[in-house]
């Protein structure tokens, strides 16, 4: 336990930010899962809409600094040459 004031409000605001960054990455690994799922049905019409959400689920987890910047890039780019492929 927190022997200051301020280390006791540090170790709180801690404990909400890992559920709230926890929250934000299951988030975009459930939205990247349906895009998967999609993307090996080949369901064209869902396509767009889920690469769509995809994208500004995973720039908001990287603006957030939850994921790297550099991985968010990685995903979306992988998975939108996946999804041009499966039209």
């Amino acid at each position: 336990m927190a022997n200051h004031k301020s280390a006791a409000k540090r170790a709180r605001q801690s404990i909400r930010k890992t559920a709230v960054n926890n929250a934000r990455k299951s988030t975009v690994k459930t939205v990247e899962k349906n895009l998967v799922k999609a993307i090996q049905a080949k369901d064209i019409k869902a396509l767009p809409e889920l690469m769509k959400k995809f994208t500004s689920q995973v720039m908001k987890a990287a603006k957030t600094g939850v994921i790297k910047k550099e991985t968010a890039s990685r995903k979306i780019s992988r998975l939108s040459s996946r999804a041009a492929a499966a039209k």
